[in-house]
């Protein structure tokens, strides 16, 4: 709380700690969820609904109880990534959520609607509103980890994660194109405005590697990431080589198939 604080952070334009107290919406009083990692990026089509379905894959086949809310509410993926389809049920209690083949709890607004190709055409403060009620009207149960599918860029719906959930840290996606600078910077200095902790960056699409000679190829250019990071004082977390066997599970709805041993350090490193 800043000197001459009136107490009304309506009318205040700080990012103190009590503003930010005072923002968080209550988690569902059935629900106990001990880390919530925000997995983000600076744009779109850079693979980050793979890499927080990859980083619930591990967690959960690490002996973690596991659950992903999907907030791109106007382009959900998880669902079909796990293949988890049909409506959500619900009580006096709440929602519950859909549960994978391995036992991650998954809530998205596909498991919402009528129908899963039903465009979800709302306005911000409507959409802020449903990541609010996904965590205080869901039914969690008891979670190690949670992972937030977050949209690209830094508008309503992140905002309204890093305000209104208590985030641990978050991962940073990206791809090795020039614009990884700018689109990393991004993503670091909004999460320093709402003093988010940052847990490190993910490469994706960082390289093809030939199954017939092993040799990689930098397909979209020589990676940057390792400057960047630098710079930013950020650890890289992994370099995700393009796979198309992974892109092929999600589209059949098996994401939990994947193996990629580079997520496991990811997981350790959240776990600390």
């Amino acid at each position: 709380m800043s000197e001459g604080c009136s107490g009304n952070c309506g009318s205040c334009s700080s990012n103190c700690e009590s503003r930010k107290e005072d923002l968080r919406t209550p988690l569902n009083s059935l629900s106990s969820v001990k880390k919530v990692i925000g997995v983000v990026s600076g744009k779109g089509g850079v693979g980050k609904s793979l890499v927080t379905s990859m980083l619930a894959v591990t967690a959960q086949t690490m002996g973690y109880q596991t659950a992903v809310l999907d907030a791109d509410i106007t382009g959900p993926s998880i669902p079909q990534a796990f293949g988890v389809h049909g409506n959500a049920e619900g009580s006096d209690e709440g929602i519950y959520p859909m549960i994978s083949k391995l036992g991650t709890r998954i809530m998205s607004v596909n498991l919402l609607l009528e129908k899963e190709d039903q465009p979800v055409v709302w306005r911000g403060p409507v959409i802020s509103g449903v990541i609010q009620q996904f965590w205080q009207e869901v039914v969690w149960g008891d979670v190690d980890f949670m992972f937030v599918d977050m949209p690209p860029g830094t508008g309503d719906v992140p905002l309204t994660v890093f305000q209104s959930l208590p985030v641990d840290g978050i991962v940073i996606v990206t791809t090795p194109q020039d614009l990884v600078t700018l689109i990393v910077k991004k993503a670091v200095n909004m999460a320093k405005m709402m003093n988010v902790p940052i847990l490190g960056i993910v490469e994706n699409m960082s390289y093809f590697e030939c199954p017939d000679c092993g040799k990689k190829h930098s397909i979209f250019g020589e990676s940057k990431i390792d400057e960047v990071a630098k710079e930013l004082d950020i650890p890289v977390l992994a370099k995700l080589p393009i796979n198309p066997a992974n892109a092929a599970l999600v589209d059949k709805g098996a994401i939990e198939l994947c193996e990629e041993k580079q997520f496991e350090a990811i997981i350790k490193k959240i776990a600390e």
